[in-house]
């Protein structure tokens, strides 16, 4: 690759454009519900949602933000009000949840709640204990028909991690109410804060209401009084930085092990630039780019072992290790999947299988080739047939976005549907069903055909009209902020983090075992 061609600067260019947008809408999540609240809420006393966070993990160790920009483009928060992550704490890597008290003091809307949900299956799946960082007064109320039923399931997942032997700890700062209460009620270990934690079903309000008792916060649900007298909290901090040592302690104690392989701890350095990874994805995700540039950029040592090289040349399959996890790796070169692309990554995701290795899907795919001959060749079994490996396959699945991710090649290189333990995107990410032209096309023919059969003369004008409407919606529809304030992207990253993101998801990865499938379901062959 000529870093020095003015192709590779102007892809460079945009894509630092692109994380400039990206960055400002980071900055949106971090600054909570705005200075106003922020000055509110340190004039208490009280440290903010990511200052907790900082307190709470070990010194100099990372951080891995999840969904930050959930509930992007709707009219809540940036963020979602709830801050989620995977951290280590006294060398256990744990996820961390802080609710930020910042934004309607901590309220769950139902961003929130599938931001929640998000973090909780990343816990299950990665055999990760769970520190809740509380400080939320409950349910936003007005959107109460979108969170009350679906969000049981938060207590349901609380739960479920202390039968599967995955603590959870709860750190509890401020406000915990309502259903609210039950987060520390249903967690296995419960910290709160002296004079400053309340935890009540009910608050005195609702209590005067429900039963014309007269009650104050403090001998209804202060700390103190769940310390000595109902027995919730296990721990009793004198103040926040207090709690978070009593937290760090009880981390501590749990005698963690990792169940999956550890990494070989004599791994190099790729031998090629990261900053290099800003130029390598066109501006026009129509020209295809060659992956391997990629690969030899994030995986150790630039030592990438390619399988069948010479066959299914659109989409590429070999062997590496990243930070001395060892991995197997497929990623689309030329957009399209033909029937031999389909049937290379079903023998691969099977070989991976066979020998317990996380495969990482790097994601450039406009998806299955169409056409009569293609049809005639099957590329649907074909199709199927990757699809059917990905699915029944169990060894742990990383997906990266890079550039296109279209139609079911979407699937076929373990789409969010396809449970992968980790999914990102870069800034020149973009999804959809098809590409904008291609789909205001389609729906062009047909609304064609339709006026013809109904002997109807075509509007020109109005058909021009709709594809520049559909057009418009599908692009915006594709991009990569929608798309992860959708959740359906665990965050966009910088593409010179992606070895660092890799490596600390492989980390998280191997708390629990590594096995892959015993066997696949029928393939069409």
């Amino acid at each position: 690759m000529d870093t020095r061609a003015a192709e590779f600067g102007a892809n460079r260019d945009a894509m630092l454009e692109k994380l400039a947008e990206i960055d400002a809408e980071h900055a949106k999540a971090v600054a909570g519900g705005g200075e106003k609240y922020v000055e509110r809420h340190r004039k208490r006393g009280k440290l903010l949602a990511r200052e907790r966070i900082e307190l709470l993990l070990d010194q100099d160790s990372p951080f891995l933000e999840l969904s930050p920009l959930a509930a992007w483009g709707t009219d809540y928060r940036v963020g979602a009000s709830l801050v989620t992550g995977i951290g280590v704490v006294e060398g256990v890597e744990c996820l961390i949840s802080a609710s930020d008290p910042t934004v309607k003091g901590g309220a769950s809307n139902p961003w929130t709640t599938k931001k929640s949900f998000r973090a909780a299956d990343i816990a299950a799946q990665n055999r990760l204990p769970t520190i809740n960082l509380v400080e939320s007064g409950g349910a936003d109320l007005p959107t109460q028909k979108e969170i009350f039923i679906p969000g049981g399931r938060i207590f349901r997942d609380i739960t479920r991690a202390s039968a599967a032997g995955c603590p959870t700890v709860a750190l509890v700062f401020g406000n915990s109410t309502a259903g609210g209460a039950y987060l520390p009620g249903m967690s296995d270990y419960v910290v709160m804060v002296k004079e400053r934690a309340k935890v009540f079903l009910g608050g005195p309000p609702l209590v005067k209401m429900a039963t014309g008792e007269e009650s104050d916060d403090e001998s209804l649900g202060g700390a103190e009084m769940h310390a000595r007298t109902s027995g919730l909290a296990d721990y009793l901090a004198v103040d926040e930085a207090d709690a978070i040592r009593l937290g760090r302690n009880i981390i501590k104690r749990l005698n963690w092990t990792k169940q999956g392989p550890t990494p070989k701890p004599d791994y190099d350095e790729p031998l090629y630039d990261a900053e290099d990874l800003l130029g390598i994805v066109p501006t026009d995700l129509k020209v295809p780019f060659d992956p391997r540039e990629v690969i030899a950029r994030v995986v150790d040592g630039s030592d990438f072992d390619e399988f069948k090289p010479l066959y299914g040349s659109s989409l590429v399959t070999g062997w590496a290790s990243i930070h001395g996890y060892p991995v197997g790796v497929l990623a689309n070169a030329q957009g399209v999947l033909f029937g031999e692309e389909s049937q290379k990554a079903a023998q691969f995701i099977q070989l991976a299988n066979q020998i317990d290795t996380p495969l990482v899907f790097l994601h450039n795919t406009t998806g299955y080739m169409v056409g009569k001959e293609y049809e005639q060749s099957g590329i649907i079994k074909h199709g199927a047939m990757m699809i059917n490996a990905v699915s029944n396959s169990k060894v742990p699945h990383l997906s990266v976005l890079m550039g296109a991710s279209y139609g079911a090649g979407h699937y076929g290189m373990c789409g969010r549907a396809y449970d992968p333990r980790f999914l990102f995107a870069w800034p020149s990410a973009k999804s959809a069903v098809m590409g904008p032209a291609q789909l205001a096309g389609v729906l062009s023919i047909v609304a064609r055909a339709a006026a013809e059969s109904r002997g109807q003369e075509y509007n020109e004008e109005h058909d021009k009209a709709m594809r520049a409407m559909v057009e418009g919606q599908i692009e915006a529809e594709s991009m990569p902020m929608f798309l992860s304030g959708m959740l359906y992207d665990d965050g966009i990253i910088d593409p010179r983090d992606t070895r660092t993101v890799l490596g600390l998801s492989l980390s998280a990865i191997h708390n629990g075992p590594v096995k892959g499938a015993e066997g696949f379901g029928v393939f069409r062959m």
